[in-house]
């Protein structure tokens, strides 16, 4: 049986004080001939070096020269309201595209082709296939069809919905209600291709002293995911205010069951407090399925 767990943007004016200029720092465009995923991924990595708050903008699929041409249209419209330059992360394949972007465009732009691919063409001594977007093939791919499966295993498998097939599962992630098994399921499925199940730990497992009985047999495929109290309580809080479920007393019983229950069976676990749903995917491959990290 599956268990239950209980306005239209101001105008820029040099002469207007700084706390009445807009909260953010800069605009930041995606230009992409594909969905622009690639480039937003990027540029963010890149952005998250600076103390800024900038704004974001993704135009995808510009992939005419019309398009273009609209999308400098846009850029410039912004530098004249902000009175910045934009900044522009591009992943364009067409050169008559790109060439319209690098002529137009009155920002600072950032070419991730031209400043990547063409540089290992020299180098490979080859040239590349200049395909549009990572996607467009994808669909008739035997990781693309993997990958729907892993998720739709894994929303059948969330929260304790279902025992069946937990062999064919990848990893089993176990913790308390509202430590981030959900997230951190699909995550892995979209991004990996994993078939995650997840498992809440409730009163009933504490009672007992040992794991839910259906994850007995597959104790090599669990995670554990904890949090601190005090985190866990506000989460809770935002769902059911006030409620024995959010109670910072109630946090800390869980908590302290679920871990000394997983030291006890010998089960990986790691707190999410602190960490992204990136994170704590990442530490679960290096655990549980290290062969997944090398592509």
């Amino acid at each position: 049986m599956p268990r239950t767990p209980r306005r239209s943007r101001p105008s820029f004016n040099p002469t207007r004080p700084l706390s009445m200029l807009p909260m953010h720092t800069r605009t930041v465009f995606y230009i992409s001939d594909g969905t622009g995923i690639t480039a937003e991924t990027f540029g963010n990595a890149i952005l998250a070096q600076f103390d800024m708050r900038p704004r974001h903008v993704r135009l995808p699929f510009v992939d005419t020269v019309d398009k273009a041409h609209q999308a400098v249209r846009q850029v410039n419209h912004t530098a004249e309201l902000e009175g910045r330059k934009p900044i522009i992360f591009t992943t364009l394949v067409n050169m008559d595209v790109l060439r319209v972007i690098q002529e137009g465009c009155k920002g600072m732009l950032m070419d991730m082709f031209g400043t990547f691919v063409r540089p290992l063409e020299q180098e490979l001594g080859i040239k590349s296939l200049h395909r549009v977007g990572r996607f467009s093939d994808i669909t008739r791919s035997k990781e693309y069809l993997d990958r729907i499966e892993a998720i739709n295993f894994s929303l059948d498998h969330d929260d304790g919905q279902s025992h069946r097939d937990l062999e064919g599962a990848d990893v089993i992630l176990i913790g308390v209600s509202r430590s981030g098994k959900t997230p951190t399921s699909l995550y892995l499925a979209m991004q990996c291709g994993l078939k995650v199940a997840n498992y809440p730990l409730i009163p009933e497992d504490f009672e007992r002293r040992q794991l839910p009985p259906a994850l007995m047999p597959y104790r090599k495929k669990i995670f554990g995911l904890t949090i601190q109290p005090e985190r866990l309580s506000e989460i809770r809080n935002e769902r059911r205010p006030n409620s024995r479920y959010a109670d910072l007393a109630n946090c800390r019983y869980e908590v302290n069951e679920a871990e000394a229950m997983m030291r006890r069976a010998g089960i990986r676990w790691l707190s999410t407090t602190t960490k992204s749903i990136e994170e704590i995917a990442t530490t679960i491959l290096q655990e549980v399925r290290p062969e997944r990290l090398v592509y």
